[in-house]
């Protein structure tokens, strides 16, 4: 067979590269635009790509609090910023905001149904150093006690709630999460009951009880307290008595309860499902970079769907889709819908 002439040989090698590199480009924009999947069998979530924008495309402000959703299926997201809490539905579109008073410290949230059905929100302020009642405007109805009486503060300076829970009987349980390593009691009535816990590593001790929930999964509910910084999780019935640890956390920042599962956003850079035995059933958006976990000053362009920075608080929808708010100076909270 005669050989091509160069020119021609050099035509058809030119064409074949080209066709070669559109191929490969038209896979890598398919890719692009295939979802993002994380975690297994009935816990399977598509990462919803840029979810609860602002007007134009303003920062939230530092999110370092909670986020928790109400029965009208409205989400409340707290920011150290004037608008301290700003008001989602479930598809992300912005509805509002309140809280010019609790700027700077507004840490963590708990919606509580009470008698007429009426809903309210504990609300935990580490710059206040007080827990607050109030409505879900934002109206303040009362203030629970600081916890002087346990003996433990040389000044209110010292207390520094990160979390708070209320149980079916009304009992009222806050993690001293920032100040001194405590869990205060209060009943019905918000008066003060007990302490428990203190500094240390040993069981029913704290290093930073950041976060605290109780779980109702079994006949009778326990406290379930997120002990960060010993990166565990440990459960107590409602008088204080400890009942035991729960491992495999690296930094667990709280903890939310649907049916039979609990959420837990750890700040090391993923969010952990459990069943209920405890057992972790998988990981989401798990960060390979260590240098990017717990790391408050990771910008956009360092963001990137299914994966994590700080998870520092998570709750779940009705319908088990899961929010998840990073510890972020910009402030980012994903949505993940959960899959059939």
């Amino acid at each position: 067979m005669k050989p091509l002439p160069a020119d021609r040989r050099r035509f058809l090698v030119g064409t074949a590269s080209l066709s070669a590199a559109l191929l490969t480009s038209g896979r890598r924009g398919a890719q692009a635009q295939a979802p993002v999947v994380l975690g297994i069998g009935a816990h399977r979530y598509e990462w919803v790509k840029s979810w609860g924008p602002l007007p134009g495309d303003a920062d939230y402000g530092n999110t370092h609090g909670g986020i928790v959703i109400d029965e009208a299926e409205r989400l409340y997201v707290n920011t150290d910023t004037s608008k301290a809490v700003l008001m989602f539905d479930t598809e992300g579109r912005h509805i509002g905001a309140w809280g010019q008073e609790f700027a700077d410290g507004l840490h963590g949230m708990t919606l509580v149904r009470e008698c007429g059905g009426q809903e309210t929100m504990f609300l935990t302020h580490t710059g206040r150093h007080e827990v607050i009642r109030a409505k879900l405007d934002g109206t303040v109805i009362s203030t629970l006690p600081f916890p002087g009486m346990a003996g433990i503060y040389a000044s209110p300076n010292e207390y520094q709630p990160t979390g708070v829970a209320v149980a079916p009987n009304g009992n009222i349980y806050v993690a001293d999460g920032y100040g001194k390593g405590w869990v205060h009691q209060y009943d019905a009535a918000q008066a003060y009951v007990r302490s428990w816990g203190g500094p240390g590593n040993g069981d029913g001790k704290f290093q930073t009880p950041h976060g605290i929930a109780i779980d109702t999964r079994a006949a009778t509910p326990v406290v379930v307290v997120a002990d960060r910084e010993n990166g565990r999780l440990q459960t107590f019935d409602l008088e204080g008595t400890f009942i035991k640890v729960i491992p495999g956390m690296r930094r667990p920042c709280g903890v939310h309860q649907l049916g039979e599962d609990l959420l837990v956003p750890d700040l090391a850079g993923r969010v952990s499902i459990l069943d209920k035995n405890d057992q972790i059933l998988t990981h989401l958006g798990d960060n390979p970079n260590e240098a990017l976990r717990a790391n408050n000053g990771v910008d956009r362009d360092q963001w990137q769907g299914g994966v994590f920075i700080a998870p520092h608080s998570a709750c779940w929808d009705s319908d088990g889709n899961a929010y998840v708010m990073d510890w972020n100076f910009r402030g980012r909270v994903s949505k993940l819908r959960r899959l059939d």
